[in-house]
């Protein structure tokens, strides 16, 4: 980082309760007062450098106060201006300049005032060193946030965005400045060439309107790939909207999400499946509008066969855990809205979609990956079947050559929800098309004693409809589990019904006792 020295007097301000004064000889003569600090300094040599206290001080008064609350960079700022003027020495770098180079040109501290004055000093120290630099160049920018009306007037804003999206344009071959770069498993000692993503991470410290400035500016050469600049938007949501909740600060992280929206690239490869569906997931959770949500579904659905079920895993933002314990309910909205989508746009495909055979590869690892995913929710014991159901039910037929992942799923389901009731077991098995069941599949449908008597009794029929010599003895042991699965049931209930008639017995026998007992004892 680049530093300007001015000034060889060594620092002779002091403080006293809130007032701030000079080690002096001479007596102060000048009052200035900026919100809670007063400045008891003098008229020489502040006024030969300051045109505003010029004319304040018009009235020759002995000793004169002025209030400058309006000053901006505040009381530091100005103490900047007043050791200038008084020869003590000042340190200016990027972190600084800004407010200093504000405060200056409210005070009037020109060349027309006095030659050589600090205004003049601050230019050629912005425009040959902090522009010169990458990193000054962002530390400017960044510094200017709490004055962006005085910067922008000054044309401060716009000489460092200017300056930043020429570096960024650069050929990375011809990138000698320093940069920050902390990518996993990176290495400058080792990566000799410079990465094409170098600027990514030092933009994205910048507030998110100076950010859009920079983005906009840079697509609007069209001289980058469209995934780059969605790399800088997923490198800025990483560094501000990382793990949040709905209550932190809400109102800030949604202008945050809904302005990288607003600047994704049309181009569908601008930003990955998994980034896309975390924005929808933030985009849900802070309440964006209705607009953004739409156009992040649409993104997400158009690649949604692109995606794992690990990007579609994020945790519902509504489910609350009753038992304090780990479990919680899986977004399964998220997943339907993108997937409705999806299925909306892959049935306006012409010609017809089940006759075309990319569309066919495309609904089918859609099917493959919407079962893999029913079969990591259906482990949550917070899971309505209603919700199971739903997704299970969404895919077309064409989605699934065989049903094998999904009864896995639904007997996962049937596994972690031992007390689904019998009409919601149906419910979730008529999903399955026992036709589709692979072989071995079938056979461990028809021991599986936690599907319906239904469903087996349709795997059976199948398997009989079949009638080859490789599932007759099949469909024989099939039938034996479950005629020995009913009567297992009908012993079960007649055991039930002979412990209810013995206890009925003894209720009656106890009733009698206490009936003679009182005759007895009258």
């Amino acid at each position: 980082m680049k530093f300007m020295k001015l000034g060889t007097r060594p620092d002779t301000f002091y403080t006293e309760e809130a007032t701030r004064t000079v080690i002096s000889d001479a007596p102060t003569d000048l009052i200035i007062k900026i919100k809670n600090i007063t400045y008891l300094i003098h008229k020489f040599p502040l006024l030969p450098n300051c045109g505003l206290l010029q004319r304040l001080c018009s009235n020759n008064a002995d000793k004169i106060s002025i209030e400058l609350h309006d000053i901006p960079g505040g009381e530091e700022a100005f103490e900047l201006c007043a050791k200038f003027c008084y020869g003590i020495t000042i340190n200016l770098s990027a972190h600084n300049f800004v407010s200093a180079f504000c405060a200056a040109k409210f005070l009037q501290m020109s060349d027309s005032t006095d030659n050589g004055n600090f205004i003049a000093k601050l230019e050629t120290f912005f425009l040959s060193c902090i522009l010169a630099g990458w990193k000054d160049t962002i530390v400017a920018l960044r510094s200017a946030v709490g004055l962006l009306e005085w910067s922008d007037n000054l044309g401060i804003t716009r000489k460092c965005i200017d300056s930043i999206v020429e570096k960024i344009l650069t050929p990375p071959s011809k990138v000698t400045w320093s940069y920050t770069y902390t990518r996993p498993g990176y290495n400058k000692k080792t990566h000799r060439s410079v990465p094409k993503d170098w600027w990514t991470e030092d933009i994205a410290d910048l507030d998110i309107d100076l950010f859009r400035c920079i983005i906009v500016a840079i697509s609007s050469t069209c001289m980058l790939p469209p995934p780059l600049i969605g790399e800088a938007l997923h490198v800025y949501a990483c560094r501000w909207l990382p793990d949040i909740s709905a209550q932190e600060n809400s109102a800030k992280n949604r202008q945050i999400l809904e302005t990288l929206i607003s600047l994704i690239p049309p181009d569908q490869e601008s930003i990955s499946v998994s980034f896309s569906l975390r924005l929808l997931s933030l985009a849900n959770l802070l309440g964006a509008s209705s607009a953004t949500k739409t156009e992040v579904i649409r993104r997400c659905s158009a690649l949604l066969e692109e995606a794992t079920v690990s990007d579609l895993l994020f945790a519902s933002h509504s489910a609350s855990n009753d038992d304090g314990g780990d479990e919680h309910c899986h977004d399964v909205d998220l997943v339907v809205a993108v997937l409705e989508s999806f299925l909306m746009a892959w049935r306006r495909q012409s010609p017809a979609a089940d006759e075309n055979a990319q569309l066919l590869i495309s609904i089918r690892k859609v099917g493959k990956l919407i079962d893999s995913y029913l079969q990591v929710v259906a482990r949550d014991r917070n899971m309505p079947v209603a919700k199971m159901i739903y997704l299970a039910e969404a895919l077309p037929d064409v989605a699934r050559p065989n049903h094998d992942h999904v009864y896995r799923a639904i007997n996962i389901f049937l596994k972690e929800h031992p007390y689904l009731s019998k009409a919601d077991r149906k419910r979730l098995c008529r999903v399955l098309n026992c036709q589709k069941l692979s072989a071995d599949v079938r056979a461990h449908a028809v021991k599986n004693e936690r599907l319906p008597l239904r469903t087996v009794v349709q795997v059976l029929f199948f398997e009989q409809e079949k009638g080859n010599s490789k599932t007759s003895s099949r469909v024989a042991a099939a039938s034996d589990e479950l005629r020995s699965r009913a009567d297992e049931k009908l012993r079960r209930s007649a055991s039930t019904r002979s412990r209810h008639k013995v206890a009925e017995a003894d209720k009656d026998e106890m009733n009698t006792k206490h009936s003679l007992e009182s005759r007895r004892n009258p």
